[in-house]
């Protein structure tokens, strides 16, 4: 029988490698030069932002729940304006996502309750997945907006699926 706090991490990781996946096709869709390219002096390149998700993904999993240092320099990931190419990009971010992913799968159900302090926040390891994950996914729908809006094409993230079948 599945527990909740199993059915929550296994649904927690399953949207992260999600996630993955469709910025991977973003990026497959993009030029080196693209993945730089700033929409407006207010918006962030798509590289920043897979800079920051890697930042912030190691912060709050790897680091806080895992019991690693916080190395953790943010303004760096908004400052960056090249010399990383799309696979530097993909492979860091696929690292850092696999190595979160096992400290999710890992952790206890007192480790999910336990209060840590992360940021200016006291967040549960609940509370921290939920950060984690809602944080990418705000992050990869940006990175697909401006994929789409580049390539004016549909990245096919819903092939093969009816997205009008109605509910059982």
């Amino acid at each position: 029988m599945q527990t909740l706090s199993k059915e929550f991490t296994e649904q927690s990781v399953f949207r992260m490698e999600e996630n993955v996946l469709r910025i991977v096709k973003c990026f497959s869709e993009l030029t080196e030069e693209e993945i730089w390219k700033k929409p407006n002096t207010q918006s962030n390149s798509i590289g920043n932002l897979v800079l920051h998700l890697c930042g912030n993904i190691t912060q709050y999993i790897i680091s806080s729940m895992g019991g690693n240092e916080d190395h953790r320099k943010r303004d760096l990931e908004f400052s960056t304006k090249g010399g990383i190419t799309k696979q530097q990009l993909i492979d860091k971010l696929s690292k850092v996502v696999d190595q979160s992913i096992a400290i999710i799968n890992k952790a206890s159900d007192s480790e999910l309750i336990r209060t840590r302090k992360v940021q200016a926040y006291q967040l549960s390891g609940v509370g921290i997945i939920i950060h984690v994950v809602e944080h990418f996914s705000y992050h990869t729908g940006q990175i697909t907006f401006w994929t789409k809006y580049l390539k004016n094409k549909d990245l096919g993230f819903y092939d093969g699926l009816d997205l009008n079948k109605k509910n059982e």
